[in-house]
């Protein structure tokens, strides 16, 4: 829904983003790249329930792209505005609430990434391929969506594109067809999924898997054959950790994880649902980037399965995947988590003490002292409730909200069950305030 319909933004920090008066259950994107030339053309079937009346509705799609057609409900083509990112339709009859929407857009062009106070954010040309880093707003792109983390739904993503390429998208490879120089690519992602985390990857890549055919969860790498031997030295562990994290935050939540590693080299790796994606320079050969392969596996359980429903507490994410770091650091025989705290909470001291990890405000969601600080507020709940009954609740957490949108006030309520003691100070003075508090002594937190 436009922002000139409504008063009140669906989200303060990205107040442009996401849409009232339907909820999306299932996007179908049949889409077409050229890679020679960057152009994509696509048709979007987005299956919704309305959930008010209006004569309008809208969806976030990025001006690059050209709208043909709308179709809505099956019906002629609808009318249709596109501006300022939103498009608009007007259906011929008004739907009731809880009615039935399927709309079809038919779209194409030279998609190319959002630009926003955190850089450029979508799709992106690679030298040889493409690849989609849509956090936070960047899925409008590429395709026609409720581009908000609170809007969750299935996908089918059929991808064609040159045959000498790999195309990966979310969920499971259900068939892929080569005709003449072109293969087709369809993935279905049954788990519901933010458009944010939705995912291209096209590159001259072959699949390998990793760890053991009889693994409880299929583990595979999509990589240029040239990084094959980095590969397979600095991600030998990965196996170990996906063990060590089921056993920490419970079942691994998705059918299977993926991880990709470009030819070209990335900023910073990105997240997506069921995949990470790597440059080849965190592929070095001397497992230089092991702190963010545990950070971006542990992001299925923190981001991905549980996902934000307003980005003021992206904390729920960044800082429980930067936890997992010193989890692993610890289980791999590393520095313990209480030893890489103390040394945060060190570093973090002579910083400016000007930001609340639990409402950063729009421009600051991704600083580095919200992971940080986010992560030691686990780590002095922790201390305050000892290992056992603090993995006891990690674990209920994600197993009670799986596939769910989460707060950060059901996080603080649900752990106020496993708590003595009122936890509402320590919640103030971690998530709250500027200052930046002290640990709790080290209580012998471990997990071993």
């Amino acid at each position: 829904m436009a922002g000139k319909f409504y008063e009140a933004p669906i989200d303060e920090y990205l107040p442009q983003n996401g849409n009232r008066g339907y909820r999306v259950s299932r996007y179908e994107l049949e889409l077409s790249y050229r890679v020679a030339g960057n152009r994509l053309t696509g048709r979007a079937t987005i299956t919704a329930v309305t959930t008010a009346t209006h004569p309008r509705f809208a969806l976030d799609l990025a001006q690059a792209l050209t709208v043909a057609k709308v179709f809505v409900n099956g019906t002629k083509a609808a009318k249709f505005t596109h501006q300022h990112g939103k498009l608009v339709i007007t259906p011929q009859q008004r739907i009731p609430a809880g009615g039935a929407l399927s709309v079809v857009v038919l779209y194409g062009g030279i998609p190319k990434p959002v630009r926003g106070p955190w850089g450029e954010v979508g799709w992106e040309e690679l030298t040889e391929g493409a690849l989609v880093a849509s956090q936070p707003n960047g899925a409008a792109s590429w395709f026609p969506c409720d581009d908000h983390p609170s809007s969750k739904a299935s996908y089918r993503i059929s991808i064609t594109t040159d045959s000498p390429y790999y195309a990966l998208a979310n969920g499971t490879l259900l068939r892929k067809q080569t005709k003449a120089s072109q293969t087709t690519w369809v993935y279905e992602q049954p788990e519901p999924m933010p458009s944010y985390l939705a995912t291209i990857q096209i590159g001259h890549y072959r699949k390998h898997r990793i760890g053991s055919v009889h693994a409880p969860v299929p583990m595979q790498a999509i990589l240029p054959a040239r990084l094959r031997a980095n590969f397979d030295h600095d991600f030998a562990r990965q196996p170990k950790m996906l063990e060590v994290f089921t056993e920490k935050f419970g079942p691994y939540p998705f059918e299977g994880y993926t991880v990709v590693v470009t030819d070209d080299e990335l900023e910073i790796p990105i997240e997506a649902q069921g995949i990470s994606i790597f440059g080849a320079n965190h592929c070095d050969g001397r497992r230089g980037a092991e702190r963010l392969v545990a950070h971006e596996l542990a992001h299925q359980w923190f981001g991905n399965s549980l996902t934000i429903r307003q980005w003021r507490d992206i904390w729920l994410h960044e800082g429980f995947a930067c936890y997992a770091e010193w989890i692993w650091s610890e289980a791999a025989g590393g520095p313990t988590a209480d030893q890489l705290a103390r040394a945060a909470r060190h570093n973090l001291s002579r910083q400016p003490q000007d930001i609340v990890v639990g409402d950063p405000g729009p421009r600051r969601m991704f600083d580095d002292r919200v992971y940080k600080r986010g992560a030691l507020t686990l780590h002095a709940l922790r201390l305050e409730l000892g290992d056992s009954t603090f993995f006891n609740l990690l674990r209920e957490w994600t197993i009670r909200y799986r596939h769910s949108s989460v707060t950060t006030e059901e996080f603080t309520d649900l752990a106020g069950h496993y708590s003595l003691v009122p936890l509402r100070p320590l919640w103030e003075s971690w998530l709250l305030a500027e200052p930046l508090p002290q640990l709790p002594p080290h209580g012998g937190a471990s997990i071993a």
